[in-house]
């Protein structure tokens, strides 16, 4: 991490979450409290603090300054900040000290691992996911950008997953699954064959939730 403030974009629930969970792990890097911020687009919280941390609006954000992590839970909107951040932002990747991030295993920048999550090895993660508390990924698997799973999550080996996917808590995936981009799958929802088209998929066995 080179020493530039960091801004957690995104000051509510998992902003607020990467601040307490990762502020050890800042101070460990030389990184002191007073050169963090939250930056958000509810204008109600201009100039208040969080935490003791202080709001910025976007358009306080100065790319030369600040090293970005988006702490944002749903993939689409976290893409839409990335549109619509300066092309120049620098986007730190966060491996919290109590994740297990094994050898020949990449993660993309931006992406944040929080604690108690396990990647086993050979796995390449994208940019700009979110990997919750005490998710496990088994070995060979590929992510796509903008990848999240709620807390819980486990995803066996030799999976391929898509651009702008979430899991939600305690979802599991079989071995060998393939998931196209754009999925969502519910809470505990258990997932054994492939998902090839777009859409929100519930329940064991899973079914698709058809558009009314």
């Amino acid at each position: 991490m080179n020493h530039r403030k960091i801004c957690i974009v995104g000051a509510g629930g998992f902003g607020r979450e990467v601040f307490c969970g990762f502020k050890n792990d800042f101070l460990a890097t030389g990184v002191a409290v007073n050169e963090i911020v939250f930056m958000d687009e509810n204008i109600e919280l201009r100039g208040s603090q969080i935490l003791g941390v202080p709001v910025i609006m976007f358009e306080d954000f100065d790319p030369a300054v600040y090293q970005v992590v988006i702490a944002v839970g749903e993939p689409e909107t976290r893409k839409r900040i990335v549109e619509r951040l300066p092309a120049n932002t620098v986007y730190s990747s966060l491996t919290h000290s109590n994740a297990t991030v094994m050898d020949l295993t990449s993660v993309g920048e931006g992406s944040v691992i929080t604690s108690g999550s396990i990647l086993t090895t050979n796995i390449t993660v994208g940019k700009h996911a979110h990997i919750n508390l005490n998710t496990t990924i088994g070995h060979d698997c590929v992510i796509g950008d903008f990848f999240t799973t709620a807390p819980g999550v486990n995803i066996s080996g030799y999976c391929k997953i898509g651009n702008g996917v979430y899991f939600g808590t305690n979802a599991s995936v079989k071995n060998g699954i393939t998931v196209c981009d754009n999925v969502t799958v519910g809470m505990g929802a258990v997932v054994t064959k492939d998902i090839l088209e777009e859409g929100i998929y519930v329940g064991n066995p899973l079914r698709k939730l058809e558009r009314k």
